[in-house]
């Protein structure tokens, strides 16, 4: 017969550590919970530096990592030494206008200016004297047709009057005005007589049938249309000679500033004072004045002063020099 030992009753001790064991072996059974995924985000690849940060995180990071090289390069200056598109065009127009300054203020170039100048004056000016001396046509028409019938010999006839009249006329003003271009001006006093013979006719003829105690009905207006032809004609035969003998006698050096330097001393036949350089050549564009009757024989001093545009002193000298042919 075999008897069996009692079992020792457990200590406190023994059933705290079973309860530990139990514990631990709850929650090593236990199923893990899932993780949101909004809450924790991994980064691929794992091999990357920042991987295992959150997107937030990175974004900051790289935020600061911006700013910090923005810091570094807003401290050079190198980007403001740059010229825009805008200072470059600026830059490009400022010297496009100095270079054209300093061509203007070439001899040749303005003399180049001066002469398509002068061209495009003249061409106006015979453009209009022609338009102006073709405005009077119908008043020398009707003038001439003296009432004849329409169509008849007469009446036909009466329209060519003014045309070869005015041509006439151009002819003697065409070559005034290119023998002034080239610096000959041509003032014989006989044509002078025959342009203001030419446009004399062509006043009276478009005038008289509309003046006061000749026309039936009397008008003004009607009297100025007529005249306003032969008026400009006039005023175009007279203003285009004088222009162009300025045009003749510009100095195309901005350096010497005239023809002539403006003198005014006491005594032109002082020894102090040197003949100016020019007075032989103010002499011989004298006589050449003389020649073509734009200067009396013996022309005052206060005249080739206003006609020569030089000194008081030197038209003296000039005034003397063709009063003593020797």
């Amino acid at each position: 017969m075999s008897t069996t030992s009692p079992v020792p009753e457990p200590t406190p001790e023994d059933i705290s550590r079973g309860l530990a064991e139990i514990e631990r072996h709850l929650i090593a059974s236990a199923p893990t919970a899932p993780v949101p995924r909004d809450a924790v985000e991994r980064v691929e690849p794992v091999g990357e530096p920042w991987s295992g940060q959150t997107r937030r995180v990175q974004r900051l990071r790289a935020e600061v990592a911006e700013a910090h090289q923005l810091a570094a390069l807003q401290a050079d200056d190198a980007p403001l030494l740059l010229d825009t598109p805008k200072v470059r065009k600026r830059r490009k127009a400022a010297h496009e206008a100095a270079r054209l300054h300093a061509l203007a203020q070439d001899p040749a170039m303005r003399a180049w200016q001066a002469d398509r100048m002068r061209r495009v004056l003249v061409t106006a000016a015979l453009v209009s004297l022609a338009l102006a001396l073709g405005w009077s046509t119908a008043g020398v028409q009707s003038f001439a047709a003296d009432g004849a019938p329409q169509w008849s010999p007469g009446w036909l006839f009466a329209w060519f009057v003014e045309p070869f009249m005015s041509l006439a006329l151009l002819v003697v003003v065409g070559a005034r005005a290119y023998l002034g271009t080239r610096g000959t001006p041509l003032n014989d006093p006989k044509l002078v007589r025959i342009e203001y013979l030419f446009l004399g006719l062509t006043l009276g003829m478009n005038a008289w049938p509309h003046l006061p105690g000749v026309a039936d009905d009397f008008s003004v207006s009607r009297l100025v249309l007529h005249v306003l032809g032969p008026i400009v004609a006039v005023a175009i035969v007279t203003a285009l000679p004088i222009i162009l003998a300025a045009f003749t006698n510009l100095d195309h050096d901005p350096h010497r500033g005239g023809l002539t330097g403006l003198t005014y001393s006491a005594n032109t036949h002082d020894p102090v004072r040197a003949p100016a350089p020019e007075i032989a050549h103010l002499i011989a564009r004298a006589r050449t004045l003389i020649a073509t009757g734009e200067l009396p024989a013996n022309p005052s001093a206060y005249r080739l002063q206003r006609i020569l545009r030089c000194g008081m002193d030197d038209a003296r000298a000039v005034r003397d020099a063709l009063a003593d042919p020797s």
